[in-house]
């Protein structure tokens, strides 16, 4: 029986969500972004082009396409109250509602609501929305600090004070956002991604994945939206003990228990970023969807039937006997324009070469006439698998360094070099 499927958005994130239904001869793919990605529109019996935040158009076309179920990819029509909205039409959504994606769209919500729930993970903050108060709080904490913005910032709004930013410019910082602000104690350790899929009640696992938001080498420069990522074939990380896996997985169960007692269901993707500290697992933050690029690694090993997923997730049965990811390393390389991401250059040709076994997903890129062209975001992503972590970076640097145009990468990511940076300094921390 055909399943008819809305995926909304056009990013690399959704390519790779795109690719995975389209792996089921019986799904129907529709798709709308606001930008046509060429990875995508192959895949689609239909695409409409609209900005992913005009939910009534949204809706409109998913009625005449006469689609059962919706994917929400980003997080800005979630925020819109795409969900709600869908559902009311009786389309059912891979995606939490409005309220429920609060988790990711209200930093302020999130922390007090771990804290209120007696939830573990949760570190040291205090919510401002007065920027004379957090002003004043700044200049009598004698530590480090991160600085987060209340609402959407696509992944860049973080500024630590000690190490982006000194006092002076965590308050400029701060006054620029108006006094909106969550600051947190600044942890250390190493970061680590868990994604799962949730029926409302419960939560399958995928595997943990480790993504590099520096601009540049050696972890350096202003945060994106994520340079790459990777994943190991035992789907855990040396650097995260199976007690730190599950501790980070109980975190999310409470999470989920927590929003349901709030009567906010929960059913989507629960993204997990975590900091493995000394003392266990703590709580960057939650997202309400697949991470990009992390999505691009996990569902480049998904081997299961990602649309009986889709029903079971809003169905509130998923089916988690049969949800399975192949045991290989993963790494995804992303190309992004030269200046990334403070300057970016759009609209510089851009010629893919050899990919050899990677796999391409397309992101912020444009096709004219058969060329592509850089945009202002990341450009396209290559994922290399293979049965060591080794073997699936060379696969992903091959092909990311066939590209030319004015375009750039991270090399160092999944190398074995700075993996060994990241298990000395997690073995230092403990």
């Amino acid at each position: 029986m055909t399943m008819k499927i809305l995926v909304v958005g056009g990013g690399g994130r959704e390519h790779a969500i795109t690719r995975a239904l389209a792996r089921n001869s019986d799904t129907e793919i529709y798709s709308v972004m606001a930008r046509r990605n060429p990875g995508i529109s192959t895949l689609a019996k239909k695409v409409l082009l609209e900005t992913e935040t005009n939910v009534p158009a949204l809706v409109d076309f998913a009625l005449k396409s006469g689609t059962e179920y919706a994917i929400i990819g980003p997080e800005a029509p979630l925020e819109a109250g795409i969900v709600d909205q869908m559902e009311a039409r009786g389309i059912a959504c891979v995606g939490p509602s409005r309220a429920a994606a609060r988790l990711e769209t209200d930093k302020a919500f999130c922390r007090e609501m771990m804290n209120d729930h007696g939830i573990a993970g949760c570190p040291e903050y205090r919510v401002f929305h007065n920027a004379d108060d957090a002003v004043r709080f700044i200049r009598n904490y004698d530590r480090d600090l991160a600085l987060k913005p209340i609402g959407l910032t696509g992944g860049k709004g973080v500024r630590i004070m000690g190490e982006q930013v000194d006092r002076a410019g965590a308050i400029e910082y701060v006054r620029q956002l108006g006094g909106d602000v969550v600051v947190e104690e600044r942890l250390i350790g190493e970061e680590f991604t868990l994604q799962a899929f949730s029926d409302g009640e419960n939560l399958v696992p995928m595997p943990l994945v480790q993504d590099h938001k520096r601009a540049y080498e050696g972890d350096q420069g202003p945060n994106t939206g994520g340079m790459g990522a990777y994943s190991m074939p035992d789907h855990t990380l040396p650097f995260v003990s199976e007690r730190d896996r599950k501790t980070a997985l109980s975190i999310m169960h409470d999470a989920i228990k927590a929003m349901d007692e709030l009567g906010h269901p929960y059913r989507g993707i629960l993204y997990g970023q975590f900091m493995n500290t000394r003392s266990g697992p703590m709580v960057i933050e939650f997202n309400a969807r697949f991470g990009d690029p992390e999505a691009m690694n996990v569902l480049s090993l998904f081997s299961s039937d990602f649309s009986d997923v889709v029903s079971g997730i809003t169905e509130g049965n998923l089916p988690e006997k049969t949800i399975s990811f192949s045991h290989e390393a993963t790494v995804c390389k992303y190309l992004v324009p030269e200046g990334y991401p403070d300057k970016p250059e759009p609209g510089q040709p851009v010629v893919p070469g050899d990919p050899g076994k990677a796999i391409l997903y397309y992101a912020n890129v444009e096709e004219i006439d058969g060329t592509f062209y850089t945009q202002s975001s990341r450009t396209l992503a290559y994922v290399g698998t293979g049965s060591t972590l080794e073997e699936a970076e060379i696969i992903a640097e091959n092909a990311v360094s066939a590209v030319q145009g004015k375009v750039r990468h991270r090399k160092d990511i999944g190398t074995a070099d700075l993996l060994e940076k990241r298990c000395a300094h997690m073995k230092g921390l403990r």
